[in-house]
């Protein structure tokens, strides 16, 4: 009897696992899926929406940069004082250069000034919008043979462009 005890506990032993293969795939699978894996950058960049009008007296105004971005100007203004400058688009498109050297000019008479409001028309193309906010942030600068990046306005607000007035007088007149 104990015999028949001894044959079934010998039987019914669990067997080792052979996990060679498993193990071999594995040595494989990992380093190529390592390799193959694509790695992206985000980059967020905080915008903020256009200040509400704010009540202040008319002697306390301060300086408001507004960037206007239409189809065939970009203009860079005071909120309450008016336009600066218009940049017409040239036959390349906008001139985001000429945009640039502008924003330097009253980065160097407004310094401690870091917002700006950009205003875009609704057919603004994306591409577009990247570089003048771009031009808005950082300016290149030149300096001791190498280029450095200057910070010009790096808080940027976004919103809608007023309709611009001339070009829909243009477009009644028969």
């Amino acid at each position: 009897m104990r015999r028949r005890l001894r044959r079934r506990t010998r039987q019914h032993e669990p067997g080792d696992i052979n996990i060679t293969a498993f193990m071999n795939l594995m040595v494989i699978l990992v380093p190529f899926l390592l390799i193959t894996a694509v790695f992206s950058r985000i980059t967020i960049l905080e915008l903020n929406l256009p200040a509400a009008g704010t009540t202040q007296t008319a002697n306390e105004q301060p300086f408001q940069l507004e960037i206007i971005v239409r189809a065939n100007s970009i203009e860079v203004g005071d909120r309450s004082g008016g336009l600066i400058k218009r940049l017409p688009t040239t036959e390349t498109g906008h001139d985001y250069r000429q945009l640039s050297e502008l924003l330097q000019q009253v980065k160097s008479r407004f310094p401690e000034k870091l917002d700006a409001t950009l205003l875009l028309e609704a057919d603004t193309a994306y591409d577009t919008m990247v570089q003048v906010m771009d031009s808005i942030r950082v300016a290149r600068v030149a300096q001791a043979g190498s280029v450095q990046l200057a910070e010009l306005f790096p808080e940027i607000s976004i919103g809608d462009a007023p309709v611009d007035n001339a070009r829909v007088a243009s477009s009644k007149v028969p």
